[in-house]
This record gives C-alpha cells, structure tokens and sequence, in this order.
C-alpha cells in the first residue's frame, strides 16, 4: 500500500513537472538582456539587467510581442501564436496558431544575445512570409530602421534592443512590405519631445511623400524639422506614442507571385508599375534566423553587435584590419576632378586617406563582353593622364598601391546599357521581364502591327523610376522593338511601335512566340536593362573580376536602386553582393570599399561608406549647418547615426586658392565627433592654387592619426560634434596629442584636453 502510494506522488509529481515544463511561461538572459515569453508565445517583458539597468522594463504593458507571426500575403492576414510549449531540452519552443499551423522555433541563449531560428512549419496552409515579432518597446528616442533597432541614447537609460538577420533570406522589415523594399519616405517622430515638441498639426508615425517631383534626388530632402524623418527601411517602426517596435521577416521566394511596386509610391513622377516576380525555388523561410539582442547603447555596437557578426559569420569587412564600422576604422577618401592625376597619390598619401574615387572618368557599365579589362586585354587604353606618360587603370593603381592606397571607379549597378553584351545588339535570354505575354499573329521584319493576347498593364511606362519613355520596350526572340501604349480594344495591338531598337536586328517571329515587358531603369546617363537573378549574379562576379584585373578596390554603386527593380529587395542586395565578395575572395582581392547611391538593410554589413552627393547639401562648412540648401545632410545624418553607420558628408570641401586650415580642423572635428567620411575633392590645379596645401594635408592627416588611435573619448566627440566649437589638434607623438579650443579662425587657442593612443 505505502508503495503504491508512492508510486502515485511520483507520477503527481512527474505530471506536475511536465506541465510546467511544457506550460508555464519562461525567463531567458543574456548578460544585458532578460525577455519573459508567456505560455501563448508572446514575449511580456524585456528588462535591462546590467549592474547599471535597474531592471528597467522596456516592453509595454499594453502591447505584448508575438515571438513569430505568420503571414498570408494572398489574404494580407497575420497569424499569431496562441499556445507555446517549451522543450528544454532541446531548446525549442512548438507555437500554435489559430489558422492550425505549428512552428518549432529553437532559441539558442548566448553570452550577448538570442539567436532564434524557424526549425519546421506545418501544416503551411498559404503562410508564404514569416515575421519575427514586431517586437515592441517603449523606447521613443532613435530608431533604426535599416537594421531593426529601438535606442535610448540618454545617460540616464543608455539602452538599446535590437536585431540581427542571420541568413541572406531573412530581412529587415515586415511581412507586407512590397516586393521586400520599404517605401522612401518621411515619418513624423521627436526623438526628444522637450527639444523637440511636435506642432499641434503633426502626429507621431504620420507619413509624408518626399520633396520634389520624385526625380531630382536633391529635390527629395525637403524637411529641416528635426521631427522630419527620412526613411530607408521598415526593420523599426513607430506608433501613435512615438514607440519604437522591431521586425524581420523571412519569404518562400519559390512560387510565382505579383507586385504592384515603387520604392517612391506616393510621387507622381514614380507611380508604381506591376511586375511579374521571378520564382527561386529552394530559398524559402525554413531556417530563417535572428539575434535578438539588449544591452548598454553607448558600447552596443563593438561590444553586442560585432559579437553577434563574428560569432554566426556574417560579413565582416576590415580596413587596416579593423571591422568597418568600427568609428575608429573610419576615414575620409579623395574624389577627383579635373582629369589630371600627376599629384592625386602624393596628395591622398599626405592626407593619410587609404582610398581616391577616379569620379572624373564618369560610369563604368557592366558589359560582359570585355570580361573585366576595361582598358583592352593589354592595357592598352590609357585614360589617367599624367605628365609622364597617361596610365591604364593598372599601371596607376600599381603606383597608387606604392603608398598604401587603392583606387576604384563609379559603376551603374545592374544597368545593363545598349551596346554592352547583355543588351544590345544580342539581348540575352536571362533579362528581368514585367510582363509575359504571346504573339497572336505571325510578323515579318518590318510589321508594325503587334497584337498580343492581353493588354492587362502594357499601357504602363517603362519602370517606376522615372517611367521613361524612350526605355519603354518588349523583346521577342532577340530583337528589342519599343512601343508606346496599347489600344483599348480588341485585337489589342501596341502603338507608336519602333522595331530593332537599340540596334538590334529585326526578324520575323511566330504566332504564340513569347513576348517579354522588360524591367528597366531610368535614362539621364543611366539607361539599361535589369538583369534576371541568375544574370545578376554574373554582374556581381564581373565587378570582382574586374577589380582583380585592374587593380581597383573601390567602387561607387549608383544607381544602386536597381537591385530591388527585380522584386526581390533586399535579399537581391545581400545577394548580389555576396556574390561579388566571394569571387572576390576567391580572386585574391580581399577588400572592396564601396559607397552608393542608397544604403539599406541588404548591403549594410558589406557597405563601408555613403558618400552620397555633396557639397552644400551636405555639409556647409561656412554656415555650419547640416545642409544649407536642403535638407540632404540632416537626414542622411539621423539615419545613418541612429542605423551605427558612418554618416556621410558626400564628395564634399575642395581645396582651393582660399582655403584655410582652420576650415578642415573644423570639418574634422565634426567628422570625428559625429562619427563620419566624406570624399574630398582633389583637383589638381585647384590644390595648387592653395599656398596652405601643405599645412592643411598636415592638419587632416593629424585628425585621422588621432581618430585612428581611438584617442576621443565619449565626452571630448560631444564637444567636437557641436558647430559652434572651433579645435585644433596638435600631435605630439604617434601616441599622444593636445586638443585646443580655439576661435573660429584658429587663433586664440586654449589647451582643452590631452588625447591619448587607446589599448589595442
């Protein structure tokens, strides 16, 4: 009796632990960050648990965060969980879902983060997008839109949460977003309400089209309100209390699906066009993965962030063999003008800058067919003119190789231009289509009269950046024929029609031949075709060839937008440039130093710098201001600050007759203190005209030997990023310097702090 009565506590007691076990809800930390996941799946609480958090909460009480939602883009319907069960032991919780699916998601702890990961989803039942969260704070001051962080940047919180994608098919954003690229625009948001208290008119989380006609990218930055936010993602987010929530999400890119897409909706000039998206079977949401992350914001970037990119080996480029977005690893680069190169070299090698952008040689488009020699296979074009003879790509880069530095050029992207390999006069069979559609009648080389078997979208213009006429065309077989508009009744038949364009050759194609609405891209220099993923890839892999053959490790993407033309976003960035680091690699060039026209969620671990436009719009360094023209400089500010991106000042500050050094001082200082580059722009008989060359590549070079040496502290960048201060910077060794305050001018200086060389 006393036995079986033992048996039954036993098996009570066993029963009991397995309930709570499977049931109960759960607690995980890292060494900054506890989260509190319920028995429904829905994280209730993130606390900051460092010896300085209190134990702050930051999960509002009033909107809990659903571990994973599922989404129905036929429907436009999430899923959330409703039941959660936790295995222990094999670190994995199964999530229930109303519509009767079921999700293993592990979540791995580690010392810094989360590491989370979809295992299994069945029954699918039309879930093609999973999303991590939207994971809520209360966080109100900067959010990071590009790669999904919530900052309070306060001395008195000092704390951010955020996330990391651990694969290429997991982006920043959330399930709806429109071919997996957010939409550019504004967003009203204070990041200090008392500084910065919003008019009675405005409302946090309202949005607003950009300036301009959609067209002119200067025109775009027409907001200097600091409540004005530019957007470039949708990885955070903010609600009607200024809130700040995080999301990712993960696409089945294997089935066909549709579009209605721009990355500018809202301007007329850039209405949305409808796109046929390629299918990639086998890159699927299975296997999508975060780091979900907390910790201390002023040291979350080297210590949190760079843990969880080499820990799960994300792209990690260096520079002198430190991590890129390291601010000490930041660095100005020289940009040309004037198309003389005798003294650029020397010039950059006194700035003790490590790259020049040769932007006076305009684009280079990919063009397949020179297989990356762009100056012939023997180097026999010479465009870099010199005094001592004009130079190849090669033969310059080897000379500019002598003092450490590289060189690089401005490409176009994925344009694929007339006259190159892929386009034209032999299109290839591998472009990125709109629309299909089928010849109805037989034509002959000259026929004008098109009849297709459904007119549905063909009235649209090109693609939707820019909808230029004159890049308006289909392709049957091998020839390009453009057309403008299609008649409105049946036989519907296309107009205005120009046969073997581009200088294609006319032929004659069958009934029920294929034919294929192109994607484009934009003219004013830039017109091309999109190239289809599988193409793209090869674009991306001549870029690493053509580096390797001609000496180049630096490029500048414009048009850099064109990778989402193909509907796939972000993770077409992330592609692409894997892609073109990996042959890279395997070619032997090691590092490729890129800008480009946009910044987001997919080159972000690859970009190095965004040096986008210049001058006054910038940075006006005789006004002081964050641009004086529009507001470019301002907004480009706050979304790379609050993204842990160098903030750019564009091609930006010539040296002329009247330059001083206490001008570059000041654009160092701020350079410095923000945290920024910028590509100086080195004319040559401009610097010439300068009787304080000397003095001011001495003055720029001493900023960068301090910066290099991690020798400003927190508080001394403050100082510096206001400005209203005017510094100086002496080096008394390659390990110490004094700063001095100074008047506007320079003069008056006043010793202000001493600057050592950091550990390590």
């Amino acid at each position: 009796m006393r036995y079986r009565l033992f048996q039954i506590l036993t098996l009570h007691i066993f029963t009991l632990f397995f309930v709570h076990c499977a049931f109960s809800q759960h607690d995980f930390s890292t060494d900054y960050f506890k989260i509190h996941i319920d028995k429904k799946g829905w994280i209730t609480s993130m606390k900051n648990i460092t010896k300085t958090g209190q134990q702050r909460e930051f999960s509002p009480a009033d909107k809990p965060s659903p571990l994973l939602s599922l989404f129905d883009s036929k429907k436009q319907q999430y899923h959330q969980p409703t039941k959660a069960i936790f295995d222990k032991t094999k670190h994995t919780f199964t999530l229930h879902y109303p519509n009767g699916s079921v999700a293993i998601v592990s979540l791995e702890t580690r010392k810094k983060y989360f590491k989370l990961t979809l295992q299994s989803l069945n029954p699918r039942k039309d879930i093609d997008n999973v999303q991590w969260g939207a994971y809520h704070t209360n966080i109100t001051n900067l959010f990071g839109e590009i790669i999904g962080v919530a900052r309070d940047t306060s001395e008195a919180v000092n704390y951010a949460i955020g996330m990391l994608a651990l694969n290429d098919n997991t982006l920043g954003g959330t399930s709806e977003t429109i071919a997996d690229a957010a939409p550019f625009q504004y967003i009203i948001h204070s990041p200090d309400k008392n500084r910065f208290p919003l008019p009675a008119h405005l409302h946090e989380g309202q949005v607003f089209p950009i300036g301009g006609d959609g067209i002119s990218d200067v025109a775009f930055y027409a907001h200097k309100e600091p409540y004005y936010r530019i957007l470039y993602g949708n990885a955070a987010l903010i609600d009607g209390q200024g809130r700040i929530s995080i999301a990712y999400n993960s696409r089945d890119r294997g089935p066909k699906r549709k579009a209605f897409f721009s990355l500018i909706p809202n301007m007329t000039a850039n209405v949305p066009n409808h796109l046929e998206i390629q299918p990639l079977p086998g890159v699927d949401y299975r296997g999508s993965s975060v780091a979900l992350w907390g910790g201390p914001d002023s040291t979350a970037l080297l210590d949190v962030v760079q843990n969880i990119v080499k820990s799960e080996g994300l792209p990690y480029p260096t520079i002198n063999g430190k991590w890129i977005k390291d601010p000490s690893a930041f660095v100005p680069d020289a940009i040309t003008s004037g198309n003389v190169y005798d003294s650029i070299v020397p010039y950059t090698h006194q700035l003790g800058f490590k790259a020049i952008s040769l932007y006076d040689q305009g684009f280079i488009r990919p063009d397949r067919g020179n297989e990356g020699y762009i100056d012939g296979r023997k180097f026999e074009n010479k465009p870099l003119k010199m005094a001592s003879g004009n130079k190849s790509h090669r033969e310059f880069s080897e000379i500019a190789a002598g003092s450490g530095i590289m060189i690089g050029r401005t490409p176009i992207t994925t344009a694929l231009a007339p006259g190159t390999k892929d386009a034209s006069p032999f299109p290839s069979d591998s472009l990125c289509y709109q629309q299909k559609r089928l010849l109805v009648k037989s034509i002959g080389p000259m026929d004008t009269i098109i009849i297709v078997n459904d007119p549905k979208y063909l009235d649209e213009i090109a693609s939707w950046e820019g909808h230029c006429a004159n890049l308006n065309m289909i392709k049957i077989g091998k020839e390009l024929i453009h057309y403008l508009g299609v008649s409105d009744k049946a036989p519907y038949r296309l107009l205005n029609v120009k046969r073997g364009y581009w200088n294609t050759r006319t032929a004659a194609h069958n009934a029920r031949d294929t034919i294929y609405k192109l994607q484009v891209t934009i003219n004013y220099g830039y017109d091309g075709l999109i190239p289809n993923v599988q193409l793209q890839d090869q674009i991306a892999e001549y870029y690493a060839a053509v580096c390797k053959i001609n000496g180049l490790a630096y490029y500048d993407f414009d048009g850099q937008e064109f990778l989402f033309n193909n509907g796939h976003g972000y993770y077409s960035v992330k592609r692409f440039f894997r892609k073109m680091f990996e042959k890279g690699k395997e070619l032997g060039v090691p590092y490729i130093r890129f800008t480009g026209s946009t910044l987001s969620e997919g080159s972000w671990h690859y970009q190095s710098v965004w040096n986008v436009g210049g001058g006054k719009n910038l940075y006006d360094a005789e006004t002081r201001e964050w641009g004086s023209t529009t507001s470019q400089g301002k907004d480009l500010r706050n979304v790379t600050y609050a993204n842990f991106f160098p903030s750019g000042m564009g091609g930006n500050f010539p040296i002329k007759a009247t330059s001083t050094v206490a001008q570059y001082e000041h654009v160092q200082a701020i350079s410095v203190g923000i945290g920024t580059t910028y590509s100086l722009q080195l004319n040559q008989k401009d610097v010439e005209s300068c009787p304080q060359k000397y003095d001011i590549f001495k003055a720029i070079r001493t900023w960068e030997n301090a910066r290099a040496a991690n020798a400003f502290p927190r508080w001394v960048k403050k100082q510096l990023a206001d400005p209203v201060n005017q510094f100086h910077l002496d080096e008394l060794n390659k390990d110490t310097w004094q700063l001095y305050k100074t008047d506007p001018d320079g003069k008056n200086a006043r010793l202000f702090c001493v600057l050592k060389r950091q550990n390590g």
